[in-house]
C-alpha cells in the first residue's frame, strides 16, 4: 500500500511542481497550438511536394508531438529537483527508487497521450478528415504504447541531468531526430536503409505505424504486433534509463556535484 501511495501521490505532487511557478494557460500554447501548428506546416508541404495525404501527416504529427511532454516533463523532475536544491532529500530518503520512477513517469504518460489525441481530433476537424470512432480504442492504444516507449528514453536524457546544468539542448536535439527518423513525415517507402534500421530502435516508429494501420481498417493482429513491438522497446529504455540514473547518481555523490547549479 506504502509503493502505490508513493506511485500516486508523489506522482501527481512532482507532476504538480512542473507548473507550480507557471500559469497553467501557457499549456494552450504548448500543447494545443504548437502540435496543432506542426500538423498543418507539415500536412502543406507534403501537399506540395506531392507525398502522402493529409491524414498521413496527421497521424505521424500527432504522435510525434507528444515527445514535447515525454521528454522534457520527466527530464524536469530531475533537473528541477537538482536546481532547487532538493534533489538529495529525494534520493536519500527510504522510499524505494522503482516507485518513484513509475510515479513521476505516470502522469507524464497521460500528458502526452492528451496531447497525441487531441492533435489528432483536432487536426483532422481543421483538415477535414473523417475520423473512424470504431478505431479510435486501438488508435489510442498506439498512442499509449508510444508515449509510454518515448517516456522510457526520456529517463534516459533525464540520467544525464545528473550531471550537466544546462539540459535544454538535449531534449530538443532528441525530439528532432524522432521527428525525422520516426517516419511521422517521411513515408517507409522513401526512406534510404540506413534510416529504416535506425528508425526501427527509436520509439514512436512502431507506434506511428500502428495507429495508421488501425485508422486504414488493418487486421488487429497486425496493429497488435507493432504496439507490443513499441512496448518492449519503452521497457528497455526505461530499464537503461534506471541504470542510468543509479550509476550517475553513485558519480554525482562521489563527484559532489549532486545539487551543483
Amino acid at each position: 500500500m506504502n509503493r502505490i501511495r508513493i506511485v500516486l501521490l508523489g506522482g501527481l505532487m512532482s507532476y504538480r511542481a512542473l507548473f507550480g511557478w507557471t500559469s497553467p494557460w501557457i499549456l494552450i500554447p504548448s500543447f494545443m497550438v504548437t502540435p496543432l501548428a506542426q500538423i498543418l506546416l507539415f500536412a502543406y508541404i507534403g501537399r506540395s511536394a506531392g507525398i502522402g495525404d493529409d491524414k498521413f501527416f496527421v497521424i505521424g504529427n500527432a504522435l510525434q508531438y507528444s515527445a514535447i511532454p515525454c521528454l522534457f516533463g520527466i527530464g524536469n523532475t530531475v533537473v528541477g529537483e537538482r536546481h532547487h536544491r532538493t534533489l538529495g532529500l529525494v534520493l536519500t530518503s527510504p522510499a524505494p527508487r522503482l516507485p518513484l520512477l513509475l510515479g513521476r513517469s505516470l502522469p507524464v504518460v497521460l500528458n502526452g497521450c492528451a496531447v497525441a489525441v487531441f492533435a489528432f481530433v483536432a487536426g483532422s476537424a481543421v483538415l477535414g478528415i473523417p475520423i473512424s470512432w470504431e478505431s479510435l480504442p486501438w488508435f489510442v492504444l498506439a498512442v499509449v504504447s508510444t508515449t509510454i516507449a518515448c517516456t522510457g528514453l526520456g529517463l534516459i536524457t533525464a540520467a544525464f541531468g545528473l550531471r550537466f546544468v544546462d539540459m535544454a539542448v538535449l531534449p530538443n536535439l532528441v525530439f528532432g531526430v524522432l521527428l525525422v527518423f520516426s517516419g511521422a513525415n517521411i513515408p517507409p517507402a522513401l526512406e534510404p536503409h540506413w534510416m529504416l534500421f535506425v528508425g526501427r530502435w527509436l520509439p514512436f516508429t512502431h507506434g506511428i505505424a500502428a495507429a495508421r494501420l488501425t485508422t486504414a481498417g488493418a487486421s488487429h493482429s497486425g496493429v497488435g504486433r507493432l504496439v507490443t513491438e513499441e512496448l518492449l522497446l519503452g521497457l528497455a529504455y526505461a530499464a537503461l534509463g534506471t541504470v542510468l540514473l543509479r550509476a550517475l547518481e553513485r558519480r554525482s555523490r562521489h563527484a559532489a556535484t549532486l545539487e551543483m547549479t
